[in-house]
């Protein structure tokens, strides 16, 4: 019994070395994110931290969270058109971009717990908006 209580703390004082470790590390990264933004935003919801750590770690968060959400909305976007082009053969094969619409995202932030609303005057046609002549390119 007292083998394993041995055992147990082992494990979690690698768990504790392997998170200094990771949080030691965030010091010499530089995120996309960057510090005075997260700071900015932490400092709005009412958290506030000297520790730069803290603040790089929840910039590495979000730029995780955001490119989840961008490579769903990718897929959402590539299964939509690709239901497009089985309608539509002749005229889609010539246009191969993608066209991320509101949908595909709000569609991708639903997967992740995020319902988003929008207003009806968003352009949802990948066409609206665009210049007449280069509709047709």
């Amino acid at each position: 019994m007292n083998h394993n209580k041995q055992q147990s703390s082992d494990l979690g004082h690698d768990d504790d070395a392997a998170l200094s470790d990771f949080l030691a590390s965030l010091m010499d990264y530089t995120p996309t994110i960057p510090d005075e933004l997260v700071e900015h935003f932490l400092a709005k919801s009412g958290f506030q931290s000297p520790d730069l750590r803290l603040t790089r770690l929840v910039a590495v968060a979000t730029q995780k969270f955001i490119a989840e959400v961008a490579s769903d909305a990718l897929q959402q976007c590539k299964a939509r058109q690709a239901t497009v082009v089985r309608d539509k053969r002749d005229k889609q094969q010539k246009d191969k971009r993608l066209v991320l619409t509101m949908e595909d995202l709000s569609r991708a932030l639903h997967e992740h717990g995020v319902n988003v609303k929008h207003q009806e005057y968003f352009a949802d046609s990948p066409s609206i908006g665009m210049d007449p002549a280069s509709r047709d390119e």
